[in-house]
């Protein structure tokens, strides 16, 4: 195996990894520490869309976690950046809430639903049929199809809750068109991550709790990938597919002494 070189500059997952339930994970608080006093480029992603990186710092911080907004990427993040580079100054009938539509905004998209370029779904809490009606409808007369995140499940304290990828498979359902998902597992979202920050594939390293998101987009970014047994997966899972982080830990506070 080819000697990897020194991390300068690490990527993490924030739920499964430094927070649970909304509760931080024993060694979340010394490794964003540890990450901030050494001066070391770092994000903090989720393919969650809800909150802009303002809402997310504002809470992280209030379980003890201080992230700066400026380090914190979003896949509303990284799909608006991605539709400024494929269509400046264009426009999107969006389905999402804040985080979403604030990311839009910011990077020069009207937005609207009168002949959009884009139809762009997000996650939220309250999808509704007429919404989804209409970007079946924008869809079938040309609008493409624009997704945050493939992600078909999201958690809640009553359990699982339908997300982005499930609303998206309705719509898909119902035009025959498949979205453009630009979260991860997509590489883009960690490629445009690590340009954010200044930071280089080879020396640069995700930390997530998912094989098929975290692990699976670092490793085609050509990212050092380590796995925590925090989150979702087991080591039975990690058996089942054909590719494997580069090391797999208990949780994060074994990471802290590696930055």
């Amino acid at each position: 195996m080819t000697e990897r070189k020194p991390i300068d500059s690490w990527l993490t997952d924030m739920d499964g990894v430094l927070i649970h339930e909304g509760v931080p994970i024993p060694g979340a608080e010394d490794f964003i520490n540890k990450l901030r006093a050494s001066g070391k480029p770092f994000l903090v992603l989720t393919n969650n869309s809800i909150y802009t990186a303002r809402d997310l710092h504002a809470r992280l911080s209030r379980m003890g976690l201080v992230v700066p907004e400026e380090n914190i990427w979003t896949s509303a993040l990284a799909t608006a950046q991605f539709l400024a580079d494929q269509r400046p100054s264009g426009s999107a009938y969006v389905i999402g809430e804040a985080g979403l539509t604030t990311a839009l905004h910011d990077v020069g998209y009207v937005l609207t639903d009168a002949v959009p370029d884009f139809v762009v779904l997000g996650e939220t809490r309250t999808y509704s049929f007429e919404a989804m009606t209409k970007a079946v409808r924008l869809i079938n007369k040309g609008a493409r199809f624009i997704a945050t995140n493939p992600d078909v499940t999201g958690p809640s304290l009553e359990g699982a809750l339908p997300a982005t990828g499930s609303a998206a498979a309705l719509i898909t359902a119902a035009t025959g068109k498949k979205p453009y998902f630009v979260g991860k597992p997509n590489p883009l979202m960690m490629r445009a991550g690590l340009n954010k920050i200044g930071a280089h594939s080879e020396t640069s390293a995700m930390i997530g709790d998912r094989m098929d998101t975290d692990v699976l987009a670092g490793l085609e970014a050509g990212m050092t990938t380590y796995l925590v047994r925090t989150g979702l997966t087991s080591d039975a899972d990690i058996d089942a597919y054909p590719f494997r982080p580069s090391k797999v830990v208990d949780s994060i506070a074994d990471l802290v002494e590696r930055v």
